[in-house]
């Protein structure tokens, strides 16, 4: 798929944000190697802590669906603000073991499709894994 493409189906999931206390929209969009798209946005809570990002929506959403990590090709995150926005902690974490490895990763900000590609590995290093609960 086209990254541009994929970045209107970001700005597209931005729009249904429901985020009176921020005003700041957020959306996700990801492809299957089929060719699927699932879309998330950000969801706020007056209880800040119960929000829910639009990468983590957007990821929850299309393993609901019966997504696996090896069925993800690409995943893009879009912000309207005219610099970089990158995922927050939570986030990252939560990506790094429901993508592949090997997965691009696009972060769109501004009107203009603006974008970085990057890696998991590059967005958070020395991630914490499942391999770290092993006790022997």
């Amino acid at each position: 798929m086209d990254i541009n493409k994929l970045i209107d189906y970001a700005i597209i999931a931005s729009k249904n944000a429901y985020v009176p206390y921020s005003n700041f929209k957020v959306g996700a969009a990801l492809i299957t190697k089929n060719g699927k798209i699932y879309t998330g946005c950000n969801i706020e809570n007056a209880s800040y802590g119960l929000s829910n990002c639009a990468e983590r929506t957007c990821l929850f959403s299309s393993y609901a669906d019966g997504v696996t990590k090896q069925d993800i090709a690409m995943f893009c995150v879009y912000s309207p603000l005219n610099h970089i926005v990158s995922p927050c902690g939570a986030c990252r974490q939560v990506m790094s073991e429901l993508l592949p490895s090997d997965c691009k990763i696009i972060i769109a900000y501004g009107d203009n499709h603006q974008y970085v590609e990057t890696t998991m590995k590059e967005l958070l290093p020395l991630t914490f894994t499942s391999e770290d609960l092993n006790n022997d």
